[in-house]
């Protein structure tokens, strides 16, 4: 039975404690959290350093039932560590994560490959995987780019995120993801966004990160592809907008969100 996931950007700006109350009174079943700083400036919940946050936020996961999707992130730049990440995995392990959002930023291929490897090696020993996010300003832009990783790699933590704004920027197309293989695809995050945009990296990150729409309210066509994705693949739903939340209230926002994504996902089962 397919699971659906509030994404953290779809919290816009609620603590970890309310965005896990938010998930479970909108009617999600999992939730995804960043641990790790997204880029340059981030502010994030000081889940790694602030053990009594943590264990609030694990005491009201299981009060609700909730569960942990997805961690972010691991960012894999030139000078990557492997190691480096072991706080961040214990600390996902123990909130019961299963996947982890991983960007390539470096841009030596060989290197950002074995860089992963290493990662996909490491994450493997928790039960976890590393499903590598294909976006278009990253080192790691398209569909085929991000199943070069996987291939190369080759292990069973080794996973693509696939994530429809991205999709829909990045010039990939339907027979690009039919190549990948089904057990190769743990989650999606699903959202729509605006047809009209300056196509500049700059301007791609902004609506990326603060201002994707809810799932048909836009300009992609999510029809064209949704019908290809794993029937019981995780959805998380992604749709940061704090003006919107905040004018509607994040509840009842998260709500609207859902409702809107598995109208979509209705309307793109074969006949």
């Amino acid at each position: 039975m397919r699971k659906f996931s509030l994404a953290y950007l779809t919290a816009n700006g609620a603590g970890p404690v309310g965005a896990v109350q938010i998930a479970a009174e909108a009617g999600y079943d999992m939730i995804s959290f960043r641990l790790l700083p997204g880029g340059p400036g981030d502010e994030i919940p000081p889940l790694m350093d602030d053990d009594a946050l943590f264990r609030e936020t694990t005491a009201v996961m299981r009060d609700t039932g909730v569960t942990m999707a997805d961690a972010e992130m691991i960012r894999i730049g030139p000078d990557a560590e492997p190691r480096s990440f072991t706080p961040f995995l214990d600390r996902i392990a123990e909130m019961g994560a299963k996947h982890i959002l991983t960007a390539i930023d470096d841009p030596e291929r060989d290197r950002a490959i074995a860089s992963y490897g290493a990662i996909c090696e490491l994450v493997a020993g928790y039960g976890l995987t590393a499903d590598v996010e294909f976006m278009p300003w990253t080192a790691c832009k398209t569909v085929a780019d991000a199943l070069e990783f996987v291939n190369a790699v080759d292990l069973p933590s080794s996973a693509i995120l696939f994530d429809t704004l991205h999709y829909d920027r990045c010039g990939s197309t339907p027979e690009d993801i039919a190549k990948i293989p089904a057990h190769k695809m743990n989650y999606i995050q699903l959202c729509d966004g605006p047809a009209d945009y300056v196509r500049s990296d700059a301007e791609m990150i902004r609506i990326a990160r603060t201002a994707r729409m809810f799932p048909g309210a836009g300009g992609i066509d999510l029809g064209a592809f949704l019908h290809l994705m794993p029937p019981d693949i995780t959805v998380s739903v992604e749709v940061p907008d704090k003006p919107l939340a905040e004018s509607m209230g994040r509840t009842a926002f998260a709500r609207e969100a859902l409702d809107r994504t598995k109208a979509v996902l209705d309307q793109a089962q074969p006949a």
